[in-house]
């Protein structure tokens, strides 16, 4: 289908450039700490690059140590590991940390947040998201306690960079003895109150990771963190992190490592950004802002936030249809089918619309529990287990609210060199989707 010639859309232009999802934004220092790390010959894994960085972000979040890594994955996974070394021992080298254990993981995510409990052997069990804060529903993971008693630890990630209840949720891990892994890979920047204080997330976790990817609100191109209050944790990160070399004069290794340290170059990318974080944050939410006002008169919802115990960073401006003003759409796993009704649309209608006229948007996360890989894992909703629940005899068996918000939602072009005119055409164009 042309949009650009359906009479709907008759009047608009299209962008000449590219309208992005979300795409980097850099503002000239961050050049000068890359060409010092090449002046001076530090372009390896060592540097002042590095070192400052982790000074600053660990000042930024109110931790005692950043330890600075390849990627927020990188992060992710040695958070893992060392959260099942210290629940459960140190594993033989041929074997993860988590073999043969559970650990809870939000559903509706990257899979990045997740792919490291496979890393280290063991098996996610997905809990279920809640509608008002598109985060883990502390209700489901109470539910996940009482079915798995004997799980230790959860995987929990802010969406979009906005925070989750952390309040009900750390109160409930703290009642069931589980350790908590925070992904603020997409919330760098955000807060949340707790306990009638103003924190950072990523300090909300006993381990914690943020992500500077290259489409986050300030980037490395590529990077991470993990972050901890623990000197002993830092340090072992550190050393996990570097082939974990042992204290002799040759290179002589007890305990399996990685190559995840991060580069002293890129560590000058982000050092150039962090000055930039707060108007980046402000912009973003500008950004959402524009769309709440713009749309406030079609049957759409913006992705939500808890307006008295959140400030989110607003990474990605997000919606939702309302369920009767959800055209007839289907997606299979590549592939998806829509169709146009007057008054009505649908995310896929949407999302093509945009690209046709040089916009970019996305879907939703798809909900872990239904990616392929991990479909045989058990998935967790709020009324209790969430696989099999459909009933050829009984009607009412409950609702999957992440398959829920991935059929409903999309995620819309928020890019903060976006202008408010080409923002205003975006809006537009979903309008006349609905037309």
């Amino acid at each position: 289908m042309d949009f650009t010639q359906d009479p709907r859309f008759r009047g608009i232009e299209r962008f000449e450039k590219r309208v992005w999802l979300s795409s980097p934004t850099m503002h000239g220092e961050e050049q000068k700490w890359v060409d010092e790390a090449i002046r001076t010959n530090w372009v390896s894994t060592v540097g002042a690059n590095i070192n400052e960085l982790e000074r600053q972000i660990a000042d930024y979040v109110g931790c005692r140590h950043a330890v600075a890594l390849s990627a927020g994955t990188a992060a992710l996974h040695l958070a893992v590991k060392l959260a099942g070394e210290n629940l459960y021992g140190q594993a033989r080298p041929d074997h993860g940390t988590l073999e043969g254990r559970k650990v809870f993981c939000s559903d509706c995510t990257f899979d990045a947040s997740v792919n490291p409990v496979a890393y280290e052997d063991g098996e996610a069990v997905f809990i279920d998201t809640e509608y008002d804060t598109w985060n883990m529903d502390p209700a489901a993971l109470e539910q996940a306690f009482r079915l798995y008693p004997e799980v230790r630890l959860v995987v929990l990630a802010h969406l979009y960079g906005t925070p989750g209840r952390m309040e009900e949720l750390k109160e409930i891990c703290e009642k069931h003895g589980a350790l908590i892994i925070e992904d603020a890979a997409e919330s760098l920047g955000a807060q949340y109150l707790l306990h009638g204080k103003w924190v950072e997330t990523g300090t909300l976790g006993d381990y914690n990771a943020i992500s500077f990817n290259g489409n986050k609100i300030i980037t490395g191109s590529s990077g991470g963190m993990f972050l901890t209050d623990s000197r002993e944790d830092a340090d072992k990160v550190r050393k996990w992190s570097t082939q974990s070399r042992e204290a002799a004069p040759w290179y002589q290794h007890e305990e399996i490592g990685y190559n995840y340290r991060m580069s002293n170059i890129i560590a000058g990318v982000v050092r150039g950004q962090i000055p930039y974080l707060q108007e980046h944050i402000d912009q973003k939410r500008a950004i959402w802002e524009r769309y709440e006002k713009g749309l406030s008169d079609l049957p759409v919802r913006m992705n939500p936030w808890d307006r008295e115990k959140s400030r989110p960073n607003f990474w990605l401006s997000c919606m939702t249809i309302d369920p009767e003003a959800l055209a007839p759409c289907e997606r299979g796993e590549q592939t998806e089918l829509w169709q146009t009704e007057p008054g009505k649309s649908s995310p896929g209608e949407i999302l093509a619309a945009l690209a046709a006229f040089n916009a970019e948007g996305r879907p939703i996360w798809k909900p872990m529990h239904l990616q392929p890989i991990y479909r045989s894992n058990p998935f967790v909703t709020a009324d209790g287990n969430g696989r099999g629940r459909t009933n050829a005899y009984i009607a009412g068996s409950g609702i999957d609210v992440g398959a829920d918000i991935f059929r409903r939602g999309l995620c819309l072009p928020s890019d903060n060199k976006m202008t408010p005119e080409q923002q205003d055409r975006v809006i537009e164009i979903i309008h006349r989707c609905f037309d």
